[in-house]
């Protein structure tokens, strides 16, 4: 019996070594990074445009959701000087009756 305990003993410790080299490995090198956003960049500045007119809907309306709600630079990418003028363009179109300030309800 003391030959079995022996034996049982000796198999054993190599099982419990193998297990703490398993649990103190480290962090894969290789390991991907997480998703990483492009900066967006000025749809006017990149195009040079200074000045944004009230008259030209098609651009101004891709400012605005279906709702009628304006964009914000988080989402469009635009900067502060072109973000101001986009907002003063829909404001005007609204006014003159261009665009909707919201939806009719159904």
């Amino acid at each position: 019996m003391s030959e079995e305990n022996i034996t049982n003993t000796q198999t054993s410790q190599p099982k419990a070594e193998a297990q703490n080299q398993e649990n103190t490995r480290t962090a894969r090198p290789f390991a991907k990074k997480r998703f990483e956003s492009r900066r967006k960049v000025c749809k006017f500045c990149a195009e040079k445009i200074d000045h944004i007119d009230y008259k030209n809907i098609q651009l101004i309306k891709s400012f605005t959701m279906d709702s009628g709600k304006i964009l914000s630079r988080r989402i469009t990418g635009t900067c502060a000087k072109h973000q101001r003028q986009v907002t003063q363009a829909i404001k005007r179109d609204r006014n003159l009756a261009f665009l909707a300030y919201c939806l009719p309800k159904k």
